[in-house]
């Protein structure tokens, strides 16, 4: 599976990933904004990359790679807690480098996954967890269309105290 708009591609994630995700998952930088907080095995996310050839409707999850006009991965985009039901889904993104940050890759990333969403799986609504001092990623949301719905007091631990998170909402239809 890939999505295109002619500048990134989103598309599945390969075997030849792995050394890559290894690094990116276990880069306890990205660790804050994922809520991540043990180290990863290559074993399982090999697993992981495996199985990542489930359908979303069995799986309940989707992450893909994002990539810019030259193939070279930028990082993922995903869908969590998918819920076909009630036609909803977590959405996260995570650009790796710093030097590819605010270039407009996470902006048409987030567009494509949202067409995605609401044109293939026919989802109603998307919603993000994002902590309170997460600046870029509460511009990117909100620039896209999500609306803040919600705020977790003292919600995340954090390096000399507590941050709250707030949560994002978008409809689709």
């Amino acid at each position: 599976m890939a999505l295109t708009n002619g500048n990134i591609t989103l598309r599945a994630l390969e075997p030849d990933d792995l050394e890559l995700i290894y690094a990116w998952e276990n880069d306890r930088e990205v660790w804050r904004v994922s809520n991540t907080r043990t180290p990863l095995s290559k074993f399982a996310l090999a697993n992981y990359i495996k199985s990542s050839d489930r359908d979303i409707w069995e799986s309940r999850e989707l992450r893909l790679m994002i990539e810019d006009e030259a193939q070279q991965p930028l990082g993922t985009i995903e869908l969590f807690d998918f819920d076909p039901y009630h036609a909803r889904a977590g959405v996260g993104i995570m650009i790796h480098n710093a030097s590819s940050r605010r270039r407009g890759y996470a902006t048409q990333a987030l567009e494509l996954l949202i067409d995605y969403a609401l044109n293939e799986l026919g989802m109603v609504q998307l919603y993000a967890n994002i902590a309170a001092g997460n600046e870029p990623s509460l511009q990117l949301f909100e620039k896209l269309g999500f609306v803040l719905s919600g705020r977790k007091k003292h919600w995340l631990k954090i390096p000399g105290g507590w941050e709250d998170e707030y949560l994002f909402q978008k409809f689709l239809a």
